[in-house]
């Protein structure tokens, strides 16, 4: 039992570090690829809202393989497995956040941008003090679905041979010829999406304290 517990206890770190190398990197490129999508320069904004198109409509299983497989077979170039399960998690989090960003922005009334310009505030100076905060508070909820979603999706990694919670519980389970071990992954993604949660919950409460 005490090996299981180690041998569980190590791929949930391999899956926590799954889940915070995508959001390290896919909340920021979530932002660039949000502006290019809002872009007044069409070409920009009809390529990006290709890719969205693409990434949104695509399993993200589909998503591990083809960046896994697909740079060997085009560019002679690969990628190791985990490498290549974190750009792929993060790409499609990515255009997902964007979404998430760019519906938040755009429920932020036209009103407050003209009352900015006239109070003679930047166009960055107005995105940053006046529209972030309150783009923030709307996104929280949506925001705490797609990361309590990521918890679970980095058990996806899987398909690339990368030995995560989910991997190693499988593994266990077959060798023990036992249901303990897939018992012990759910107990522990219960655990990790609990705190999650309860961060967004915090987050939220905040916010309304400081309204």
């Amino acid at each position: 039992m005490s090996k299981l517990l180690v041998a569980m206890l190590r791929s949930t770190g391999v899956t926590l570090e799954v889940f915070t190398l995508t959001l390290l990197f896919s909340l920021p490129l979530a932002l660039v690829i949000m502006f290019g999508r809002m872009s007044k320069v069409k070409v920009i904004a009809k390529v990006v809202d290709v890719f969205l198109l693409v990434i949104r409509g695509t399993p993200l299983m589909l998503q591990l393989i083809f960046v896994y497989f697909a740079p060997p077979t085009l560019f002679h170039v690969g990628l190791g497995r985990f490498t290549a399960a974190i750009v792929a998690m993060v790409i499609n989090y990515a255009a997902y956040f964007a979404e998430i960003y760019r519906g938040g922005i755009l429920s932020i009334p036209v009103g407050q941008y003209e009352a900015a310009k006239v109070l003679g505030f930047t166009k960055v100076q107005t995105f940053m003090r006046i529209i972030m905060p309150q783009v923030i508070k709307r996104i929280l909820p949506a925001m705490g679905n797609e990361v309590i979603t990521l918890v679970k999706d980095t058990a996806l990694v899987q398909v690339l041979g990368v030995a995560e919670l989910f991997h190693v519980a499988q593994t266990q389970s077959g060798r023990l010829v036992s249901v303990m071990p897939l018992f012990l992954a759910g107990v522990f993604y219960f655990i990790m999406n609990w705190g999650v949660s309860k961060f967004f919950d915090v987050a939220e409460k905040k916010l309304d304290y400081y309204k």
